[in-house]
């Protein structure tokens, strides 16, 4: 599926927190806006967001209009943008200024050309186990991504991952399915309410080598 999203969990966009590489989620969008930071380098309408590199700043926007907050001004009655941490980039001055260029067009937080994914809504733990050598992997996913995508996850830890068939009971999956899709369940809120550890309840994925000398 060629328009489909990339999904990243919480842990991706927390790497990404420097000036020179600068993330965040809001509103189940994840934006790269490293280009930002260096088109406004010296600013200071960056410190809000530099100071939430890599965070999820859902709570600055109103999740109907995809608009930053507003709010009535008690003194001037004019509707304003609610700016708690510090007016920022995009963000219109209180009052008329000669400095202000006022022809923004779209602000960085409608503007798709910063997107490079989804974030998560629910992840989950898996075991990725290798029946071949024994080596056993953790990994955090996203609950939508298909098999496929998780494989790309998993390369990094073993580089012929193609070459394996991927199982949970004895049930080979579909890798263009997500994890759900294939049976493999999340107990983790059933878990969570019954007071136990999900860490000793992680499901396990087994990857199976395939042979191709194997007839049958």
């Amino acid at each position: 599926m060629p328009n489909r999203p990339r999904f990243f969990t919480p842990a991706q966009v927390a790497a990404h927190n420097t000036a020179a590489d600068l993330w965040v989620s809001f509103l189940g969008k994840v934006c790269d806006l490293t280009p930002l930071v260096k088109q406004h380098e010296g600013d200071v309408l960056l410190l809000p967001i530099m100071e939430f590199a890599g965070k999820d700043i859902s709570s600055w926007f109103d999740p109907e209009t995809e608009d930053v907050l507003t709010f009535v001004h008690p003194l001037t009655d004019c509707v304003s943008y609610y700016t708690p941490r510090g007016r920022f980039v995009h963000i219109p001055p209180a009052g008329p200024r000669s400095d202000w260029a006022s022809d923004i067009e779209p602000a960085w937080w409608k503007d798709r050309c910063y997107e490079v994914g989804r974030l998560s809504a629910k992840t989950r733990w898996i075991r990725v186990i290798n029946t071949l050598t024994s080596q056993e992997q953790r990994l955090e996913v996203c609950s939508e991504e298909t098999l496929a995508e998780i494989l790309e996850r998993y390369l990094p830890y073993n580089s012929h991952a193609c070459s394996y068939t991927w199982k949970h009971n004895g049930a080979s999956l579909d890798m263009s399915k997500t994890l759900s899709e294939n049976n493999v369940p999340d107990d983790d809120f059933k878990l969570q309410k019954l007071r136990l550890d999900c860490d000793l309840f992680t499901p396990a994925i087994l990857l199976h080598f395939n042979d191709d000398l194997t007839e049958g």
